[in-house]
């Protein structure tokens, strides 16, 4: 039986054009009444479209009409049910960030691929790092800071040269971004189950933002950031092209 298809597509041109030829081939099945979405877009698109689905437990299949596409599949209008059908699934948690801010405020917020702490002034930023309750870095001078999960290390994780986890590793990264003291740390790989607390030195003279999939705070002080096992995320991907390949593949090109 053909799944029935719910389409959703990015304000992109190409995207709107493929929404177009997508429902006019296969229809359009309302939210409430879908199997499975079909997202139309580039990575960022289906950051959002994962989002937007949390609670839903509906698979994800994207298809790439925005640049790079990691998270999507390939584009062809033809033979979608099929693609669904043979199509793989991985399963993938977010990150949960509390963020305090300067005045006292305090914000949460949800992370697929990094949370990340990023200097906002000219001056690098000063940061304490401890996991699980335990200081591991007294001073870490640096432009910022990251905690990446495995869907997400081919990312900013990656350009700040940190490692590509596979999918199915239980790990996090930590990674520092352009680390001037020590200069030559690049980071550490946590348990899954790791809660780490990131705290802001001199945060008057050297503040720092925290982003998470492009929610940001400005002038947080201390940021908490874990791995929220009770929301999971479901991605499709055409067989044998699943994440844990593309994650593999990355690492040789």
């Amino acid at each position: 039986m053909t799944a029935r298809i719910h389409f959703t597509a990015s304000q992109a041109e190409p995207a709107r054009a493929a929404h177009a030829e997508l429902t006019a081939r296969y229809g359009d099945t309302p939210l409430d009444q879908a199997q499975v979405v079909v997202a139309l877009g580039g990575d960022g698109f289906m950051l959002q479209t994962l989002h937007a689905m949390q609670g839903r437990d509906m698979p994800v299949y994207g298809m790439n009409r925005g640049t790079v596409g990691f998270l999507m599949n390939s584009y062809a209008a033809e033979d979608l049910p099929e693609r669904l059908s043979a199509a793989e699934e991985a399963v993938i948690n977010p990150l949960r960030m509390r963020a305090t801010c300067a005045n006292g405020t305090c914000h949460e917020a949800l992370a697929i691929n990094e949370v990340s702490l990023l200097r906002e002034g000219p001056q690098a930023a000063k940061l304490r790092i401890h996991v699980d309750g335990r200081m591991r870095m007294e001073e870490l001078v640096c432009d910022g800071a990251l905690v990446s999960t495995p869907a997400g290390s081919t990312a900013y994780n990656y350009s700040a040269h940190g490692p590509i986890l596979p999918i199915g590793s239980e790990v996090l990264a930590l990674t520092a971004i352009a680390p001037f003291r020590p200069r030559r740390w690049r980071g550490a790989l946590l348990p899954k189950s790791a809660e780490v607390v990131i705290e802001v030195m001199n945060p008057e003279r050297r503040p720092v933002m925290a982003d998470a999939d492009s929610r940001s705070f400005r002038h947080v002080t201390r940021v908490e950031i874990r791995s929220a096992s009770d929301i999971r995320h479901r991605l499709m991907f055409d067989n044998g092209h699943g994440l844990d390949e593309r994650l593999l593949r990355e690492q040789f090109v």
